[in-house]
């Protein structure tokens, strides 16, 4: 079995779409290439809302998480089933919703077996748990599927996510074959992103995000409270930690809104994202933006002003920075299938001699 066709699906922090991607993988382990057939977003909707009062830790009867658990791996099914169409696919991998993340618990909330069912198909799921077992953070968990993306033998790039945290993989220039090739991979959360840039569209503007950062293009920045946010997400950046629950930055604004307008809010953010973001990719001669935010050119202005070398979208490498993550998830499960670690030790901070595996449903 040299080619496989994998389907993965990602709902990110931001909570308001399904994205799936087809997948085709060619060779196996260190060695596979990967090639996105085809994608789709569906949008999450009342869903969506409901899965966002369990994230903001709104108090809910368990029940009601049971639900939409149930709910979630639905969608999940219908959306898949017209993605796939007349293909014949080898297996599904879901991340499922975060719905909470600290340093020792998470919770990734869908239930798989609508999906085997319907599909009639193997679901992987669950990719975080092991790695925490293990002594890790759990995240972040794309810089392997970033190495067999994105990996150059000559120049050091760095792939940025910008979703509801911003986070990056550290890609050396790659001489070594085999596992000791992902030894000089570095990786790690940076601050909160769109989570701060949402909530200041969805309070302010009235809309569910600054499309384009056509609204912060418009602000102006607040030295004060530039100055404010810079402190709060330094401290996150500087932390060395994952980011999740209680990270979400929103009450820097509210802090502010009497000093400023929803524009200037936007703008203010966009700043100082931008600048933790090229701190943290400084020495790389190509940053790779992916995610949500990369839609902001206001933000994406704002990394490219601060970082020295070449700032592109993730599609100039044929991975569209919208279907990133859900590319990603099927490559992590190709390379669990095929004995490698979800994982990477010197990033989630796991015992080195664990192999973090995901869990398998079957119809």
């Amino acid at each position: 079995m040299s080619e496989r066709l994998i389907a993965g699906c990602m709902t990110g922090t931001s909570i308001d779409g399904l994205d799936a991607a087809l997948v085709r993988i060619d060779g196996h382990g260190l060695d596979m290439k990967v090639e996105l057939v085809r994608s789709l977003s569906r949008p999450l909707r009342t869903l969506g809302k409901l899965l966002h009062s369990v994230a903001v830790q709104k108090r809910k009867p368990i029940g009601d998480a049971a639900r939409y658990a149930l709910m979630l791996g639905i969608t999940h099914a219908l959306a898949l089933k017209e993605l796939i169409g007349d293909d014949k696919v080898d297996y599904v991998v879901v991340h499922g919703q975060t719905v909470y993340h600290e340093l020792s618990v998470t919770c990734q909330l869908i239930n798989p077996h609508p999906i085997a069912r319907e599909l009639n198909v193997p679901v992987v799921y669950d990719l975080r748990s092991a790695d925490m077992a293990a002594g890790g953070e759990g995240a972040p968990i794309t810089p392997l599927a970033d190495h067999l993306l994105f990996r150059d033998d000559s120049e050091t790039r760095a792939v940025v996510n910008l979703g509801g945290y911003a986070n990056f993989t550290w890609l050396p220039p790659t001489r070594h074959t085999g596992e000791a090739a992902l030894a000089s991979i570095r990786g790690g959360d940076v601050c909160a992103c769109n989570q701060v840039l949402d909530y200041v569209a969805r309070r302010w503007l009235k809309k569910r995000y600054d499309a384009g950062g056509a609204a912060a293009a418009r602000g102006i920045v607040h030295p004060e409270a530039e100055q404010f946010l810079r402190m709060m997400l330094e401290a996150q950046a500087d932390g060395g930690r994952s980011l999740g629950t209680g990270d979400e930055a929103t009450d820097w604004a509210k802090s502010f809104q009497h000093q400023c307008s929803g524009e200037d809010l936007a703008a203010t953010a966009c700043s100082v994202i931008g600048q933790l973001v090229a701190d943290s990719t400084h020495d790389a001669e190509r940053v790779i933006l992916a995610g949500g935010g990369a839609m902001n050119r206001t933000l994406v202005d704002s990394i490219r002003a601060h970082t020295p070398g070449e700032v592109v979208d993730s599609d100039v490498f044929g991975v569209p920075g919208a279907y990133r993550e859900a590319i990603s998830m099927a490559v992590l499960g190709a390379a669990s299938q095929d004995g490698l670690p979800l994982t990477l030790a010197q990033v989630t901070g796991r015992e080195p001699a664990a192999c973090p595996k995901p869990c398998w449903a079957y119809p």
